[in-house]
C-alpha cells in the first residue's frame, strides 16, 4: 500500500533524526512537575534462556547476577521517591520479570508502600503460569502480560519456544488456568511471521477466543535492519506486502468476537481501562533498571545496558541513565500525535493547551498526509478518530517506530564488553533482535 511505504519511510527518517544519543552525564533524571501524573517503568533483564527475535535488554538468567540486581532495582526506585516523584502505575517489563518471584514480589510490596500505586502490570513467560507464581502474583499484580507469539507448534519450534514454553495446546491450558486470577489477561501475539500463513493466523486467532483471555495484542513483526538479512537466510523475507490483510483478518475476527479495540493493535473484551501500551495512558515515565528507557519533558534518556555497570552505578549513589537526546516542538507535536491516534482518538483541545497551536498549524503535512490518506472518521474541532485503514496506517507507522528504538538498543548492546558482550554474542551464539513488542 502506497501510503504505508510513505508513512514508513517518513517515520524512519525521523527516528534516525532524533534518537541520535549524547553522553548524559548526570547522576539523577529530572524531578518530576508538580500535578502531573507519571507511570513507573521497571526492567529486569534475564531469561533462562534468550529468544533469537527479541531486542530488549536481557542477559541468561543466573540467580548469583539477579539477586544483587533486584536490590539496586528498589535502591533505584527509592532514589525517585526521595526526588518527589509518586507514580499510580507500575509496569514491570523484561526479560522475564517472574524469574525470581520473591524478588518480584518484594519489590512489587516496596513500590506499593512508597508511592500511591493503583495497578501494577507485569510481563511473564507461559511456563511461570502455575499455580505457585499465581498464588503470589495474585493481589500484586492486576494485568499480567503473557508473551505467546503464536500457538502454531512449527512457529514456536523456529523461533525456539516449543522447548522453553510447551506446546500449544499446555499454553492454552495454562491461559485457561491463569485469567481467573487476575483484571486483565494479555496474550501478545506476532503476526506476519515470515512462515506465518493465513491458516496459521486462523488457528492462532480460533486459540485466542478458545483462551478466555480478557485482552490480546497482536503486534506485526518487527524486524530491525541488523537482523533483516539473517532473517532472510534462515526463515525467509518479511513480506510487509501482505500485512495489512492479516491486520484486517485480526481486527474481523476479533471484534466479530466480541473485542473492541483499545489501541490500534490491542483487543478487549473485559470493558478494563488497562492496556497494553503504557505510552497511550503516561506520555512521560521514569524508567528505572538496565535497559530502560525513560522520556521526561523535552528528553529521553537510555539506561546503561550492563548489568555490571548497573550495579556499580546504584551502589554509588547515582541512577542508571547513561545517554540522553532532546527533542524538538516538532518532533514532540510528532509523538504526542502517533501515540494518541495509537491510543485511537486525538483531543484537538487538549493538543492545542499543550502546544499552544491547533493540530492543523503545528502539524500541516501530516494531517494533509492522513486526511489524503482516508484515515479519520472523526475530524472536527473537537476530535480526530480513525477508520479502519486509519488503524491500519498507526500500526505501520508504530512498527517503524520501533524499529528505529530497536536500532538504538542494537547500538547500545553492541558495545558491551569482556563477559556481558560474550553471554550474548561468545561461542557462536549470536542472538539477534526481532522485536515484537513496545518500548520499554
Amino acid at each position: 500500500m502506497l501510503s504505508e511505504r510513505l508513512l514508513s519511510s517518513v517515520v524512519r527518517s525521523c527516528t534516525d533524526r532524533y534518537l541520535n544519543l549524547e553522553p548524559f552525564e548526570g547522576d539523577r533524571l529530572p524531578g518530576p512537575e508538580p500535578g502531573k501524573r507519571y507511570m513507573l517503568y521497571m526492567h529486569v533483564p534475564f531469561c533462562q534462556r534468550l529468544c533469537p527475535y527479541c531486542s530488549f535488554n536481557r542477559f541468561p538468567y543466573s540467580e548469583e547476577r539477579a539477586r544483587p540486581y533486584y536490590q539496586n532495582l528498589r535502591r533505584e526506585m527509592l532514589m525517585l521517591a526521595e526526588m518527589g516523584y509518586d507514580f499510580d502505575s507500575l509496569y514491570v517489563g523484561g526479560g522475564t520479570p517472574t524469574i525470581m518471584i520473591e524478588e518480584l514480589c518484594k519489590t512489587i510490596d516496596l513500590a506499593r508502600e512508597t508511592f500511591s500505586i493503583k495497578e501494577v502490570s507485569s510481563e511473564t513467560n507461559p511456563n511461570h503460569l502455575t499455580e505457585p507464581y499465581l498464588e503470589k502474583l495474585e493481589g500484586r499484580v492486576q494485568r499480567l502480560s503473557v508473551g505467546v507469539q503464536s500457538f502454531d507448534n512449527g512457529l514456536l519450534k523456529q523461533m525456539g519456544r516449543l522447548e522453553k514454553y510447551g506446546d500449544a495446546d499446555t499454553i492454552l491450558e495454562r491461559l485457561k488456568l491463569a485469567t481467573p486470577h487476575f483484571k486483565s489477561m494479555n496474550a501478545d501475539m506476532i503476526f506476519n511471521f515470515p512462515a506465518q500463513t493465513e491458516d496459521i493466523l486462523a488457528t492462532d486467532l480460533a486459540y485466542i477466543l478458545e483462551s478466555g483471555v480478557s485482552q490480546t495484542t497482536f503486534y506485526p513483526l518487527m524486524a530491525s535492519p541488523s537482523v533483516e538479512k539473517s532473517l532472510a537466510a534462515t526463515v525467509g523475507r518479511v513480506d510487509y506486502s501482505r500485512e495489512k490483510r492479516y491486520y484486517d483478518i485480526i481486527s474481523q475476527v476479533l471484534t466479530d468476537n466480541g473485542f473492541t479495540m483499545s489501541s490500534a493493535w490491542t483487543f478487549d473484551n473485559s470493558n478494563s481501562d488497562m492496556i497494553d501500551e503504557y505510552v497511550v495512558d503516561y506520555e512521560e515515565y521514569p524508567a528505572i533498571g538496565s535497559g530502560g528507557i525513560t522520556y521526561l519533558g523535552q528528553h529521553l534518556y537510555v539506561n546503561t545496558f550492563s548489568v555490571k555497570d548497573y550495579n556499580d552505578y546504584i551502589e554509588h549513589g547515582r541512577m542508571s541513565a547513561t545517554s540522553c537526546t532532546a527533542f524538538d516542538l516538532h518532533s514532540r507535536m510528532r509523538y504526542r500525535f502517533m501515540m494518541n491516534l495509537f491510543g485511537l482518538r486525538l483531543d484537538k483541545q487538549a493538543f492545542k493547551e499543550h502546544f499552544g497551536v491547533s493540530v492543523e498549524a503545528g502539524l500541516p503535512l501530516e494531517m494533509a498526509f492522513m486526511r489524503a490518506s482516508g484515515a479519520f472518521a472523526t475530524d472536527d474541532a473537537y476530535e480526530l478518530t480513525l477508520t479502519p485503514k486509519g488503524r491500519y496506517l498507526m500500526v505501520a507507522m508504530m512498527r517503524q517506530f520501533f524499529i528505529g528504538v530497536n536500532k538504538l538498543r542494537d547500538q547500545a548492546r553492541a558495545k558491551l564488553t569482556g563477559e556481558e558482550h560474550e553471554l550474548l554474542f561468545g561461542d557462536g551464539s549470536v542472538y539477534g533482535s526481532v522485536h515484537c513488542a513496545g518500548v520499554r
